[in-house]
């Protein structure tokens, strides 16, 4: 199996700071989903976020530059959303994560969306990707997995 196969699905409960006034989770909130599902997906992986997003030991970062968001359906105060993240591509500098959201226990797509995570130095310009990430990328498996 390869990275285009592999998924991994984390399960995030709407708070209600997550919402706005009519109850519904405001978009922003989607955001942070992405964020803890990223965590999840390299915790998967053994590649631990704290050493992931910022290394000062090996000079490198992997901030988010690009984010997309597609909301097709309500989601509300208390629902259990399940999050299924893949590596849409993996590039020499970058990473470009894929979100399908669902209510728990359903099939129907309530959101999607796309993260972009580039390697940078510590004067903020783009590298390759540190090549311990790139190899655990690349040897990701293709089952589901619950965080």
């Amino acid at each position: 199996m390869s990275w285009e196969t592999y998924r991994h699905r984390t399960e995030v409960r709407v708070r209600f700071g997550d919402t706005d006034p009519y109850g519904i989770v405001y978009f922003v909130s989607y955001f942070r989903y992405c964020h803890q599902a990223i965590e999840e997906f390299l915790r998967s992986l053994e590649l631990l976020p704290e050493e992931t997003f910022r290394n000062v030991p090996e000079g490198f970062g992997l901030p988010i530059v690009e984010a997309h968001g597609k909301f097709l359906r309500p989601t509300r105060y208390g629902d259990l959303v399940e999050i299924d993240t893949r590596i849409q591509e993996l590039r020499r500098k970058a990473i470009i994560f894929h979100f399908d959201f669902f209510l728990a226990g359903k099939s129907d797509l309530i959101a999607e969306g796309t993260a972009t995570m580039v390697a940078i130095s510590p004067q903020w310009r783009a590298i390759p990707l540190p090549e311990r990430i790139q190899t655990r990328l690349s040897r990701a498996g293709g089952k589901v997995e619950k965080a």
